[in-house]
């Protein structure tokens, strides 16, 4: 790229970890970076979400740099650098892509999807079929892309109606549980049992089994549920205050009544 600033980023990131360089960005491990690099990553999406293009250039830069960052710690461990992680990247998607850069015949984006992913099975060569699936990703991602892995080598119901009876049977686990330990305090400040605990994860997956069935991105339906819950929920305070009520201070029948004049509303 002509008039590329990249070289002056590099030089940049080798200035900060200099011996007198700044001591923060000195003393940064790996480890220490690692949830940085993840808040970046959050922060492109929210850009992406809110349409917001100039906000996501910046942001693409923070996370840009925080690949530079791991390349230099990675250079001064004599382990790459940011040329190397670039030949990586470059060489793997040259190797995914056979039907663009190689003599494959063309595919559709779904016949695309499965080439890919056998290719990385192939690449890992891997003992089991879950192998590979990042423990550090957020747990609803995680459990989409687990059982995602397990459907590739049959481990699925045929129809999603079926994945909509297993949500229903484990919600009816967790009403048993809960019956089970009627006599423990349950979100009143005590401990909820082992039980409960368990039989909460198994419908939290199931319904991102569920999601995944009908393809359904499980992450970007729970933002955007979040997002509606926070819309309607300060709405709510607001009609309360507009008519001079606190609204913590209205019994749940009143709050409720706010709730679906706020939904009318919408």
């Amino acid at each position: 790229m002509t008039g590329s600033r990249l070289p002056e980023l590099l030089a940049i990131m080798e200035r900060l970890r200099a011996l007198d360089g700044c001591p923060w960005d000195r003393q940064q491990t790996f480890s220490s970076i690692a949830p940085y690099t993840i808040e970046e990553a959050y922060e492109v999406a929210d850009a992406i979400e809110h349409g917001n293009l100039p906000h996501l250039r910046e942001e693409l830069g923070d996370l840009l740099f925080q690949v530079v960052f791991h390349a230099q710690m990675g250079r001064e461990a004599g382990a790459f650098d940011f040329e190397s992680v670039v030949e990586a990247i470059c060489d793997k998607l040259l190797r995914r892509h056979p039907h663009v850069f190689g003599g494959a015949s063309a595919l559709t984006a779904a016949e695309q999807s499965v080439v890919w992913e056998d290719l990385k099975a192939h690449e890992r060569r891997a003992a089991s079929a879950l192998d590979g699936v990042p423990q550090a990703l957020p747990a609803l991602m995680r459990a989409h892309k687990l059982s995602k892995r397990a459907a590739r080598v049959g481990f699925d119901w045929e129809h999603a109606s079926q994945t909509a009876d297993k949500v229903e049977e484990e919600l009816a686990e967790v009403r048993q549980a809960v019956t089970a330990a009627a006599g423990a305090t349950v979100g009143a400040g005590g401990a909820p049992s082992p039980e409960i605990v368990e039989e909460i994860g198994d419908l939290l997956f199931a319904a991102a089994n569920l999601a995944r069935k009908l393809d359904v991105d499980a992450e970007a339906a729970l933002r955007a549920a979040n997002a509606k819950f926070e819309r309607r929920f300060r709405a709510m305070e607001a009609l309360a205050a507009t008519r001079g009520e606190e609204f913590r201070s209205l019994n749940l029948a009143a709050q409720e009544m706010l709730w679906q004049e706020v939904k009318r509303g919408e």
